[in-house]
């Protein structure tokens, strides 16, 4: 296996060839786009998975709107157009023909649509319009939808899965008969998403409101889970936002109450991405590779059988069988490579690159004394242990693991979180440590946008378990009540 750019010669480096080489996802011949190869992807769909179960279980069903959205849709809510505006792709043809040489195809002047259509950079114009047929009363009401999809976002800087033109997600849609019932589902969805985080991805994660300036567009309040990567720099993990009744009143969505009384409904929405897979990458993984917790790994436990006669090689495989189906049978995922066209060296490296948790090896040696060589993908310790027994071992052993892995993330994101207290700490703690600064902030727009400009750290929240604390802000002086967060950010 070619090696790693180390992270502390260069981390982008680092990232976007672990990214290739572990065989994640590639460019694609679009620009700014990118492909999503079948390892890659099967480590996306166990977190699509996870989290459709979640959303069921939280009462949401499943729905599928058009990929394409007519322009006058996007006018209707003006913070929504002028936050989406310069990112959307848009189609204004609908047919192509032969050039005149024959050579190529040319866009057909007479094929123009009457009105232009939108590829999605999110849904909610499409649905809310929807949604207008489909409430009447206040029976009706709670309406509960989420979309599995994709969207473009035209991007001109790409990284893969950080940020593509086009990427996957889900995006929720709900419909609510109070401003409280509105405002509970932000809540409830903003923590099922920060529990999946922290106990399938085995990231720890700070809850919190986005300033205004950082909402999203067309919101009345952004709530945000923000994940530290090993670099410092902070990485928006999901958002939920209480959409109030903009969207209602832009596409005339009411119903009627149960006095008889019309009324605009209320709304959330809230979703996660495919972005969630470059917090995977860049919390947990190391210079060997990718490292997978236990909980999300397609392969908890990979097993290698080893022999050099042919005569070793039947009763090998057959006992590495033996002991997969047992595994299996105790809920573990496993894979037995019995490829017998790679080495077992190459296929150690394999799999260590690729983030398995558990390997194990069996030889001859092993199969007389009953024994089978096992390796841990995040301590990259071995040990010989005993076949028999195994199975419990491995279950309390990837448990060990997963909560290894999220504690090891928590203590470097707590020793990333610096309370600064003046301007000259703030750009010392930024520039040598990174991290999260906990800093006073006097409220302001302009004073938010000096420091993001002076220092491109933007204030990634407002912690929802912060404390109200008289400060003075970091920057004017002025009063301020409560800490923020600052970090550079992805």
């Amino acid at each position: 296996m070619e090696q790693l750019t180390s992270r502390s010669t260069n981390y982008a480096q680092w990232y976007n060839d672990l990214v290739l080489k572990a065989g994640l996802a590639e460019h694609s011949a679009v620009r700014g786009c990118m492909v999503i190869k079948p390892y890659g992807f099967s480590i996306w769909e166990r977190m699509r998975d996870d989290l459709d179960r979640r959303f069921k279980e939280t009462g949401h069903e499943n729905a599928y709107f058009p990929l394409f959205i007519p322009k006058s849709f996007l006018s209707k809510e003006a913070a929504h157009i002028e936050g989406f505006a310069k990112e959307c792709a848009v189609v204004t043809h609908y047919r192509l023909k032969n050039s005149e040489d024959g050579k190529s195809v040319v866009v057909d002047p007479e094929a123009k649509l009457e009105e232009e259509l939108i590829v999605r950079p999110t849904s909610e114009t499409i649905i809310w319009n929807t949604y207008k047929n489909w409430i009447n009363s206040y029976r009706d009401l709670p309406l509960l939808i989420n979309q599995w999809a994709n969207v473009v976002r035209w991007e001109m800087r790409t990284r893969l899965f950080l940020r593509t033109a086009e990427f996957l997600w889900q995006e929720g849609h709900t419909a609510h008969a109070t401003r409280q019932e509105a405002e509970a589902e932000t809540r409830l969805m903003l923590d099922v998403y920060a529990d999946f985080v922290q106990d399938i991805l085995a990231i720890p994660v700070i809850k919190g409101v986005k300033t205004e300036s950082e909402r999203f567009a067309g919101a009345l309040d952004t709530y945000c889970i923000e994940a530290l990567m090993q670099d410092g720099k902070a990485l928006q993990a999901g958002t939920s936002h209480f959409l109030g009744q903009n969207f209602a009143k832009a596409f005339d969505v009411k119903f009627t109450n149960s006095e008889g009384k019309q009324e605009f409904v209320w709304a959330s929405s809230w979703g996660v991405s495919t972005r969630l897979m470059g917090a995977l990458i860049m919390c947990h993984s190391d210079d060997n590779g990718l490292v997978l917790p236990p909980r999300l790994a397609p392969n908890q436990v990979v097993i290698v059988p080893i022999y050099r006669k042919e005569e070793e090689r039947i009763a090998m495989i057959e006992a590495c069988k033996t002991l997969a189906n047992q595994l299996k049978s105790a809920g573990i995922r496993v894979k037995l490579d019995d490829d017998d066209k790679k080495k077992p060296g190459w296929k150690f490296s394999e799999y260590e690159f690729k983030g398995v948790p558990i390997r194990l090896a069996m030889g001859p040696r092993d199969l007389e004394s009953g024994t089978v060589e096992l390796s841990r993908r995040d301590t990259l310790t071995k040990e010989s242990v005993p076949v028999e027994g195994l199975s419990e071992k491995l279950t309390q052993l990837l448990e060990e693991i997963q909560t290894s892995l999220f504690e090891r993330a928590k203590a470097f994101r707590n020793e990333h979180i610096t309370r600064v207290d003046s301007w000259e700490e703030f750009k010392t703690v930024l520039e040598e440590k990174g991290g999260f600064l906990s800093a006073h902030w006097d409220g302001s727009a302009e004073t938010e946008a000096k420091i993001k400009e002076l220092t491109k750290a933007s204030i990634r929240c407002i912690p929802l378990d912060g404390q109200t604390e008289s400060g003075r802000c970091v920057l004017t002086g002025n009063p301020s009540t409560q800490r923020v967060l600052f970090a550079l950010a992805y």
